[in-house]
């Protein structure tokens, strides 16, 4: 691998990615152009281009952009109309937010003319993966700097003495064990390392930042309405609102109530497990409210099909393949599958927990006439279920003739 002359760094102006800075400075002499990117993750960004211009970066080198509109429309948005849920549970705050990382590296690296792109996740994590998969989807000749796969920096201590070696400000807390290491963004933050490495023990409650806990959350529910069109939310109680807005809203509802903890072990693609404490409340109520308005405007067997391929689907999103071919196949299934799903979903929330309570649509399948416990005026023939019934039974009854005509021979 030939060294890069150029290379944009995703940075976030902590203590890692500017070690990573200086260090692709000095290992390889290139030039470096930074991005850092607004995805709603609640810290202000200025600081990192004043520490980017502190380490000898170009004004027009340094890249700070607001993306919190691309990533909930173009990444969040797609991902909910699946209700995607990796391993059952976890929403993938962190994996939706890596493709459009790598996307902005790259064309980032086509206006400047960078040679390569560099980040700061570990060799151990499902980072390296989503960012470099998604990289070389985009530009399959770009280079990927990883730092941490290749320096000898392998402890914090080396990693503070370089960084006081190279003039680096560290943040004081920075110079002891950090007690977890934090993701995040408008849709999540992750939590894991160090006090959350024990599966046994119960997180301390200082690791919730988002979500006030069920027990100290209001005594009196709250009933919201969530508006949809063709599968993605566009109003909460009447008032539309942008994707980031609407994102950003449910959030504070769902936090306020405690709505959306997750304390989970789950499968990383490298192969070990890993124990993260995750906090998703406007995913949370978003998802049930996707449901909710599902569960009357989308047929039984579109719905049950799609539920099928969601376990595959939010898997490519967990593993990096949000840019392949076979996850853009199965995106365009799901959001045919949504052309329909139009209405408001009434929703209670209450103490950790987000539930539908009512739900209507013009483009509703729901048909009281069919399904009521009174006369239903001929709308429906009682006496067809009995065919249906001996339809559906004669093969159970010729397998069950079969076994007991072989057990009297036995």
């Amino acid at each position: 691998m030939s060294a890069p002359k150029k290379v944009v760094l995703a940075y976030s102006g902590g203590l890692d990615t500017s070690i990573i800075l200086k260090w692709l400075q000095t290992e390889y002499g290139c030039e470096v152009v930074t991005f850092t990117a607004d995805l709603g993750q609640g810290e202000e960004l200025e600081p990192a281009r004043a520490k980017a211009e502190l380490l000898g970066i170009k004004s027009e080198n340094i890249y700070i952009e607001d993306v919190r509109e691309e990533f909930v429309r173009d990444f969040v948005f797609p991902m909910f109309r699946a209700n995607t849920l990796y391993e059952g549970l976890y929403l993938l705050g962190t994996s939706i937010a890596r493709p459009l990382i790598s996307k902005r590296l790259v064309e980032i690296a086509k206006e400047t003319g960078a040679d390569a792109v560099a980040h700061g996740a570990t060799g151990k994590g499902n980072d390296q993966v989503r960012f470099e998969l998604s990289a070389y989807a985009l530009n399959p000749e770009i280079q990927v700097i990883a730092p941490w796969r290749e320096w000898d920096l392998t402890s914090r201590t080396k990693l503070i003495e370089f960084a006081e070696a190279h003039q680096i400000p560290i943040a004081k807390d920075k110079r002891g064990e950090a007690p977890f290491s934090v993701d995040a963004n408008l849709l999540h933050t992750s939590s894991e390392g160090k006090a959350l490495e024990d599966p046994a023990a119960e997180a301390p409650e200082y690791v919730y930042q988002r979500t006030v806990s069920p027990e100290e959350a209001p005594n009196e529910p709250e009933f919201i309405e969530v508006t949809f069109e063709k599968g993605d939310a566009v109003a909460i109680n009447g008032e539309a609102m942008s994707p980031a807005t609407i994102l950003t809203k449910l959030n504070e509802l769902g936090g306020k109530h405690g709505i959306g903890r997750l304390d989970f072990v789950e499968n990383r693609f490298v192969g070990m497990k890993s124990r993260g404490i995750y906090e998703t409340p406007g995913g949370t109520v978003l998802l049930e409210a996707h449901r909710g308005i599902e569960q009357i405007t989308l047929d039984a067997g579109a719905g049950h099909l799609k539920d099928s391929i969601m376990p595959r689907y939010a898997e490519l999103i967990y593993n990096g393949f949000w840019f392949s071919p076979e996850r853009e196949m199965l995106q365009a299934l799901i959001d045919k599958s949504q052309e329909n799903v139009t209405g408001t979903v009434r929703l209670k929330l209450y103490k950790g927990s987000a539930t539908t309570v009512g739900r209507w649509s013009d483009y509703s399948l729901y048909s009281e006439k069919h399904v009521t416990f009174e006369e239903d005026a001929g709308a429906y023939d009682q006496k067809d279920a009995a065919g249906f019934i001996r339809l559906n039974a004669l093969r159970l009854k010729l397998i069950a003739t079969r076994n007991r005509r072989v057990a009297d021979k036995g």
